[in-house]
């Protein structure tokens, strides 16, 4: 493995075992720019270097479930740091419901004292999403932490992330099989600040004139995408409808469509086996379903994106968003749960969505997708112009369109 690995890796995996082996420090904070192989170092230094079981003895997170499930598929297990970090707790509270008491379960979450003891590493990816207050929650727990991000993205929504702005090693030399990808070169470009000039790049980058991109070749493009990125949300409502248009749907939400959760809500599992909640970002598919207006709440099966599977419950959601742009009912407020023969059997929220066919680039950070287009608006962000252009190319994995 090791002839096969950059000069870059060798050296960060010698620093990493070093740390790991001989350092009193507890954090080790390796940056690597998009295509320098930071995912391929992290597995060969864990398991054969360090020789860590990454199921029993290292403890692989991520900030969210879709950067956890890149992981899975380089045959990496990992979880959140959610997950790993709280513990939950079903408490039963009571809810005034048309005059009557429901009674309800609420999820409680707590900080766990300790994590499971033969646990000898914890390794963070993505971190540039995770915030230091996070961050310092994790290294709480006394075991060594591998801190790994890529320091050239944006940073994180809420809080500041300091980690990653003084690593212990960046990896900036890119992989053999990654010198020639288009989109490597121009999220180097991105990076470094440097123009993006129009033009075609083999035959996986496109870079176009946005006042040339429409009629028919604007429309396969937008078609054929796994997924859109804009920087603004009059440009994400305008294009969602465009795409919505193109497909044939209007109205309410079809069986088919694609939409993302906007609304945190941990009590909401989307997954059988519990490792996953019905978070902000979180992209899938509607399945059947089926409208109260004169309540304004829908009911639908929800196919996340990155689980193949439908949540294991019924989502009910706010539908005044998909009417006419404004939610209906505060966050927090609760409504009746019936069971099959329409009695009370408690309460729960409702949760809040919007069309998924073109997102923003901070909710896309962390997943990656086959073919993205993304259309150009950094310069609305200002000091962070080059991050967010940079970020929002590096969600391609085999085909981009930049629309300047």
């Amino acid at each position: 493995m090791l002839e096969e690995l950059t000069a870059d890796q060798i050296e960060a995996c010698k620093l990493i075992k070093d740390w790991f082996l001989h350092s009193t420090r507890q954090t080790f904070v390796l940056a690597g720019y998009a295509g320098t192989g930071k995912t391929t170092l992290l597995k060969h230094t864990v398991c054969e270097v360090l020789g860590l079981d990454a199921e029993k003895h290292a403890a692989f997170v991520t900030p969210t479930g879709k950067a956890a499930t890149v992981l899975i598929k380089n045959g990496i297990p990992a979880t959140t740091v959610h997950k790993l970090i709280y513990r939950s707790i079903l408490e039963e509270t009571e809810v005034s419901l048309n005059g009557k008491k429901v009674t309800v379960e609420k999820l409680r979450f707590t900080r766990r004292e300790s994590i499971d003891k033969s646990i000898k590493l914890i390794v963070l990816d993505e971190a540039s999403m995770v915030s230091d207050e996070l961050l310092l929650d994790l290294a709480g727990f006394g075991v060594k932490l591998l801190i790994c991000g890529d320091n050239a993205q944006l940073p994180p929504v809420e809080g500041l992330n300091g980690f990653l702005t003084a690593p212990d090693y960046t990896l900036k030399t890119i992989v053999r099989h990654e010198r020639d990808n288009p989109v490597i070169m121009l999220s180097q470009a991105a990076r470094e600040g440097r123009p993006l000039p129009l033009g075609k790049f083999g035959d996986s980058a496109l870079v176009v004139d946005r006042r040339t991109f429409t009629g028919e070749r604007r429309q396969n493009y937008l078609m054929k995408a796994d997924q859109i990125i804009c920087g603004t949300n009059s440009t994400r409502a305008q294009i969602n409808e465009e795409v919505r248009r193109l497909i044939g749907f209007e109205g309410m939400p079809k069986s088919g469509e694609k939409l993302i959760c906007i609304q945190n809500n941990w009590e909401k599992f989307i997954d059988a086996e519990k490792r996953f909640n019905l978070i902000n970002g979180i992209i899938g598919t509607v399945v059947d379903p089926f409208y109260d207006l004169k309540d304004h709440i829908g009911f639908m099966q929800f196919l996340p994106d990155f689980t193949n599977e439908l949540c294991p419950e019924v989502v009910r959601f706010d539908t005044g968003n998909f009417e006419d742009g404004n939610f209906r009912y505060k966050r927090g407020d609760y409504f009746p749960k019936f069971n099959n023969k329409g009695e009370i059997v408690g309460a729960e929220t409702l949760n809040r969505f919007e069309y998924g066919y073109c997102i923003s680039c901070h909710k896309a950070q962390g997943s990656e997708f086959n073919g993205v287009v993304v259309f150009d608006e950094s310069f609305c962000f200002k000091e962070d112009k080059h991050r967010w252009l940079y970020t929002a190319i590096t969600r391609a994995k085999k085909r981009l369109v930049i629309v300047r």
